[in-house]
């Protein structure tokens, strides 16, 4: 029978307690939310969704063709340039999604012959574009640099390092400085995925690669996604211009992929253009995870030390974890609920996401809920 084994993966996923589901979510849920990835509260934001109208309502509902025939508006162009000066670097290119920015900064960086060295912990779109790239991939200790000199040391030729700011799954930070400093001992190039730093770290906001120095380096790439800080949707790649260019002219999710609805772009440059003028929304969102973790350090949880906006909670299984997510959702709090594949580690872990419009009140409401569901 065609894709008869299907079924028996689907028995293993029942038997591990792993399987995932959808739920859609109402618009007006009464839930305290800490799974969404809305870290400065500009999803809901007059000024986000009603730039989003006026961009459908000028552009249209799509952007009816690829970025290179009838995709690119000037919306896009607007969005580039500020994206690009915000955070520091010569140039931008926006794509579909953050996924699609990462698969083309790495396929298109990393040629036959190159090796790519990329940390264990990295996103899976990271991963992806790893496995699709002509170069050769080794896989290091997380957040090791001298394990990134010890892959770099072992090839002569192109190399690229990859590696995530601020990894999803517990919040920690990569080692930035140093990591650079490795690859510049093997004229190697850096690629960085900023999808949990922009909008959080950094002056303002400006993310994870400014706050260590790195923004507008010749030898790093930054790749960010518009779905988190600014509330929309889409991803971007910033870099040198020269770099910019190339991906223009060979990054396969670029080049035949519809581009980025105008809806989208204008969500999110007016949500970039707010952070500008809040900047203390990124200090606010570290600010609530910080207490997060405070809090529930003190009530007895085992939880990660948050660098940035993601606070990781570990459940004792697979099974437990889903079990404590679903008694929150009962007891009126939305958290993520990371199981394997999705962990590196095979640890289950409940997944908390800082606001920066949390409240305190929020904050007391949601450690209550977490230690009185606690399997």
């Amino acid at each position: 029978m065609a894709f008869g084994w299907i079924d028996e993966q689907a028995r293993a996923r029942r038997r591990a307690g792993l399987v995932r589901t959808l739920r859609p979510r109402a618009a007006d849920s009464p839930l305290l939310d800490l799974a969404s990835n809305d870290y400065l509260g500009l999803a809901r934001h007059s000024e986000t969704t009603g730039a989003a109208a006026e961009a459908a309502r000028v552009w249209g509902g799509g952007s009816t063709g690829s970025r290179l025939v009838t995709g690119t508006t000037e919306l896009h162009g607007d969005l580039e340039r500020e994206l690009a000066e915000f955070c520091g670097f010569e140039s931008a290119l926006v794509f579909s999604s953050g996924y699609a920015a990462n698969l083309a900064a790495v396929t298109a960086l990393a040629p036959h012959g190159s090796l790519i060295v990329s940390d264990a912990g990295n996103h899976a779109s990271l991963i992806d574009g790893c496995r699709l790239a002509r170069g050769t991939t080794q896989v290091v200790a997380h957040a090791d640099p001298q394990a990134t000199r010890k892959a770099l040391d072992t090839h002569r030729g192109p190399a690229v390092a990859v590696s995530d700011t601020v990894f999803s799954v517990d919040g920690d930070a990569a080692p930035l400085a140093e990591l650079a400093s490795v690859c510049r001992e093997f004229d190697a190039g850096l690629i960085l995925d900023d999808a949990h730093g922009l909008g959080v770290l950094g002056a303002g906001g400006r993310g994870a690669a400014h706050a260590a120095g790195l923004a507008g380096a010749p030898d790093v790439v930054v790749t960010v996604t518009l779905s988190k800080s600014l509330g929309s949707q889409g991803g971007a790649v910033l870099g040198p211009a020269r770099v910019i260019d190339h991906l223009v002219n060979v990054a396969r999710t670029f080049i035949f992929d519809t581009g980025l609805a105008p809806a989208a772009a204008g969500a999110a440059l007016a949500a970039l253009r707010l952070l500008r003028r809040e900047p203390e929304r990124a200090q606010r969102a570290r600010a609530v995870a910080a207490a997060l973790y405070a809090r529930l350090t003190a009530e007895g949880h085992e939880a990660v030390r948050p660098d940035a906006a993601v606070v990781s909670v570990r459940a004792p299984s697979p099974e437990l974890a889903l079990r404590w997510a679903a008694d929150c959702r009962s007891a009126g709090l939305a958290v993520g609920c990371f199981r394997p594949p999705s962990v590196p580690d095979g640890i289950s872990r409940l997944r908390l996401t800082a606001r920066a419009d949390l409240t305190d009140e929020q904050v007391g409401r949601a450690v209550r809920v977490i230690g009185e569901t606690r399997p």
